[in-house]
């Protein structure tokens, strides 16, 4: 392993060493106002642990304290966060840091983080995924209908023969085209940052909407829309793609590595294809549905949901609407309701108190609902240096 180079210094003048314990002291010329986190083999690697946070003792000047009954490992392995590992410690060449080290129980040691990372970014062009079109013109016989396709394969999928877990997106025109009126999630980019982290390893299957059609075909059933090709849509991703997709790429294919997920209506109608195909799907990644198409969520529906055990990662921003917040909650306390419900389903919710209804933010909560999804369950393992916790 390669060591983090720190120093080990007599007592700064504005903080004394204690009798008892270590302190660290950090110094960073990149600073704002995120507060700083240390994550480590103490904390089971939690990057916003408040137990941990440092003090702010003047711009670019951090200190930390460990308590007197504080039980030291023989080694303390640790990284420095602004709150998550999509704002963690780099080098000044935008870089991944290694772990830092140290045996010291008592004294000070010093530290220094040149630049911090912002939301995964920045990224690296050897690591961006492979773009590629399935096809301008996939058949959608449910529908009648044609519509392109895009496949974003891992940097290194030609270079080894692994298989690989599947995302299915809705709105492929956001996703990760610049030239998008309503601007993108910049996927590709996150992706790029992630499988330096290795957690990218990922396919995604980003499927075009219907332009002005967009609407008639996410709306499932009779809303308050009216009449929607929502469910024919569905069988469309799930009976026609998603064999396509299995038989042309090395996918993993079991519904345990296979996701659906978007935003707004598309985050709506990809809830729904989790609902109405759990044997399919086991990774649902919503953001922002727009459940006031359901007004009254009576969800009858469930009462008839044989659920299977499935992740949902669901997100809200605090500014999107009156009700958007309220309505996400509601959603997770109907899903919980019955205990074959609660014991089959894992449900992350999370709230972004500035979001507002557009892709910035939805391009925020990506990487974490990707690591959530399907990366989290890597942490804890014994060489640390293989573990998204650990290697974010």
């Amino acid at each position: 392993m390669t060591h983090t180079k720190t120093g080990i210094s007599p007592a700064p003048a504005d903080f004394p060493v204690p009798h008892t314990g270590l302190v660290i002291r950090l110094k960073t010329p990149e600073d704002d106002e995120r507060p700083v986190y240390i994550s480590g083999n103490f904390n089971n690697w939690a990057t916003q642990d408040r137990h941990f946070q440092m003090q702010k003792v003047s711009e670019g000047l951090y200190i930390f304290q460990f308590p007197q009954d504080f039980q030291y490992p023989e080694e303390l392995a640790y990284k420095f966060t602004k709150g998550d590992w999509s704002d963690v410690e780099i080098d000044k060449y935008g870089s991944r840091t290694p772990n830092r080290y140290t045996k010291l129980k008592v004294g000070v040691q010093e530290e220094f983080v040149e630049r911090w990372r912002h939301n995964w970014l920045p990224y690296k062009d050897r690591f961006l995924p492979k773009v590629q079109i399935l096809s301008k013109e996939v058949e959608i016989p449910q529908l009648n209908k044609k519509r392109r396709v895009w496949v974003l394969l891992p940097h290194d999928y030609q270079q080894n023969s692994a298989r690989y877990p599947v995302l299915y997106l809705q709105d492929a025109q956001n996703l990760f085209n610049e030239k998008s009126p309503f601007g993108n999630w910049e996927i590709d980019k996150k992706l790029a940052v992630m499988a330096e982290y290795g957690i990218g390893n990922i396919i995604i299957v980003a499927i075009e909407h219907g332009e002005k059609e967009r609407v008639l075909e996410y709306n499932v059933g009779r809303t308050i829309l009216g009449q929607g090709d929502g469910k024919k849509y569905i069988r469309f991703v799930t009976d026609t793609l998603k064999p396509l997709i299995d038989k042309t790429y090395r996918t993993l294919p079991d519904r345990e590595h296979t996701g659906i997920g978007g935003s707004s209506m598309g985050g709506l109608v990809s809830f729904l294809a989790g609902i109405m195909y759990p044997e399919v799907y086991g990774k649902l990644m919503i953001f922002s549905p727009s459940l006031w198409v359901i007004p009254k969520i009576k969800f009858s529906f469930l009462d008839i949901f044989d659920p299977m055990q499935t992740r949902i990662y669901l997100y809200a921003g605090a500014n999107e609407s009156e009700t958007m917040l309220k309505e996400v909650k509601k959603l997770k306390k109907r899903l919980l309701k019955r205990k074959v419900l609660k014991e089959n389903l894992e449900i992350q919710v999370s709230v972004n108190p500035e979001g507002k209804h557009n892709e910035t933010y939805w391009s925020d909560e990506f990487p974490k609902a990707i690591e959530w999804l399907f990366f989290s369950d890597r942490a804890g393992t014994d060489d640390l240096e293989d573990t998204a916790k650990e290697t974010a």
